[in-house]
């Protein structure tokens, strides 16, 4: 039940709400909520203004996976993901990442984004490369290799190649066990 006489102050609301958010123009990002600054290791407003480019591990990854939002976002105005991202620290996190278009037939004219850490669920390796992290987040996912490999413009051996590796660093033997340990389901050490 409302409460009697309580004004909705929505910036009130943007600013505290538990889970990081913001709103984006061309992928800088206007104006952050608290959580979001927090969760990234910045101060308040210290993210007002600012490229998405600095929360993610590389340039090259801020790049890619821009392109690969565009077609998802064209044809359902939402994309959601799990990926690694970067503190201001340079620590990489496992972060779920949701956007929603606000024009739809241009998708990064202007977006809400929300941003929830799963480094309790689960430990980002700092000894992956950029590629291995952007497979391991479409595995995780649940993608075959053909389907990865067709969504990043790979051939399915070449992913194939990167998922081998990723189970020699994850100490798996079976692809059910390197998807469970990159949830972070069974941890291995050192990684």
């Amino acid at each position: 039940m409302p409460l009697p006489n309580l004004a909705v102050d929505y910036e009130t609301i943007f600013a505290h709400a538990p889970i990081g958010m913001c709103v984006s123009e061309r992928r800088i990002m206007q104006v952050c909520n608290l959580a979001l600054a927090r969760m990234f290791g910045y101060l308040p407003g210290e993210l007002n203004g600012e490229s998405f480019k600095v929360l993610y591990p590389t340039q090259d990854e801020f790049e890619r996976t821009g392109a690969r939002i565009v077609p998802i976002m064209n044809a359902k105005g939402i994309y959601s993901d799990e990926r690694i991202m970067r503190r201001a620290n340079g620590e990489l996190f496992w972060c779920h990442v949701t956007g929603h278009a606000l024009v739809p037939e241009d998708t990064h004219a202007a977006g809400i984004w929300t941003f929830e850490d799963l480094s309790e669920k689960r430990r980002a390796s700092s000894t992956l490369s950029p590629r291995e992290r952007e497979i391991a987040a479409l595995l995780v996912e649940g993608k075959t290799s053909k389907l990865i490999g067709k969504q990043i413009g790979l051939s399915p051996r070449t992913v194939e190649m990167h998922r081998a590796n990723l189970m020699k660093k994850f100490t798996a033997s079976t692809s059910s066990e390197l998807v469970h340990r990159l949830l972070g389901i069974a941890q291995s050490e050192g990684v």
